[in-house]
């Protein structure tokens, strides 16, 4: 894998992609749910929330794949995108200072989670010193 410091998580409860790209290049992986099937729904004056539990190996297996970015972009269209965010807070404080920001979307094609990924580090790098310290 190439070097490339912005990274772009598109993730919902079954599956995550995790770019990686600059300008030019991209490369993506694709880590899929332990649990990709899993449904839960509510039911009434049942004594549970009607949520799936939280894949906490999914979310380990989707931090190991961001670890090596400078600035990180979470996005999706569920809760799951917030799952990873705790989840990073809580298990890797070192990458979660890099989260850029938590935003919702829908299920764009990888074209246009590329182009959201690169108009949103266009802005947000104008925004933070390029220069570590």
């Amino acid at each position: 894998m190439s070097n490339h410091y912005h990274a772009l998580v598109w993730l919902d409860h079954r599956q995550a992609k995790v770019f990686h790209f600059n300008a030019i290049e991209s490369e993506c992986v694709v880590v899929h749910s332990t649990h990709p099937d899993q449904h839960i729904h509510h039911k009434a004056n049942s004594g549970d929330s009607g949520h799936v539990p939280v894949d906490l190996e999914y979310l380990r297996r989707v931090t190991l794949e961001a670890l090596k970015a400078g600035a990180l972009l979470i996005t999706g269209p569920s809760g799951a995108k917030t799952e990873l965010a705790r989840y990073i807070q809580h298990s890797e404080p070192a990458l979660a200072a890099k989260i850029s920001a938590v935003e919702a979307s829908d299920h764009p094609t990888d074209g246009e989670l590329l182009a959201m990924g690169r108009k949103f580090f266009r802005a947000d790098d104008r925004m933070h010193s390029q220069v570590a310290p």
